[in-house]
């Protein structure tokens, strides 16, 4: 019997794409302030005229934030998804000067060495193994020292404390304007689609990638943000 083709990318959806601007500030808990921490974060430590890489740049969410915060950055963004690299340039604008797109997983990203490098709500889409090699491969292209924050669903082992924390996400999202039917449709599909380990595997994987000083900066419902160093 031949094997099912694989399950079409969400993001391949052309109107999800077109709407994807609306999802994460109804669905994670401080969106602008989540990311306005990163740049604070990078900004400790990357140059003025400093090289920044983003991995699941697709949208340009995060790569427009960093260009407006500090003029004289410069960035490289890599994103499996075509559609989500057009939707990139879309959102950038004239920003898009300084920004240079790639398609492909983070093999395709310019070996560097970068100042600093990003992963924002991409992780829990990538199976464990290929996470830990993303995690090296971002650790490879870093000057040493140089900062990494990442942030994604994380949550406890247990059932219960999963399930309850789900519902959790669930509510936020209703409460953020979104009908109930689709945020529960929202959380069977994180439940069952996403790899979403617990806070001690995502520190261990990065430690195990070779960064050091993990630290938590970032809490949210089902989500965690850290920052470490190359």
């Amino acid at each position: 019997m031949p094997p099912e083709p694989a399950p079409a990318s969400p993001f391949s959806d052309p109107q999800l794409v077109a709407r994807y601007a609306e999802g994460p500030p109804r669905l994670v808990p401080g969106f602008a302030d989540m990311q306005r921490m990163t740049t604070l974060l990078l900004a400790e430590r990357v140059p003025d005229h400093g090289r920044v890489l983003v991995v699941g740049a697709g949208g340009g969410l995060e790569l427009k934030v960093f260009a407006q915060a500090h003029a004289g950055w410069t960035f490289d963004g890599i994103d499996p998804a075509p559609e989500m690299i057009r939707l990139a340039e879309q959102t950038l604008g004239p920003l898009a000067s300084r920004v240079q797109l790639h398609a492909g997983t983070v093999d395709r990203a310019p070996e560097g060495p970068f100042d600093a490098a990003t992963c924002l709500l991409t992780m829990h889409f990538v199976p464990v193994d290929e996470r830990r090699r993303m995690a090296a491969e971002i650790h490879r292209r870093l000057r040493p020292g140089a900062p990494f924050v990442v942030v994604h669903m994380s949550l406890p082992p247990s059932e219960g404390d999963r399930a309850t924390w789900l519902s959790r996400y669930t509510a936020f999202a209703a409460s953020s304007g979104i009908e109930f039917e689709n945020a529960e449709a929202a959380r069977q599909a994180v439940a069952t689609r996403l790899t979403i380990l617990t806070p001690e595997q995502d520190e261990a994987i990065l430690r195990e990638a070779g960064f050091s000083d993990v630290g938590l900066f970032y809490a949210g419902f089902t989500f965690r943000g850290w920052v470490a160093y190359a």
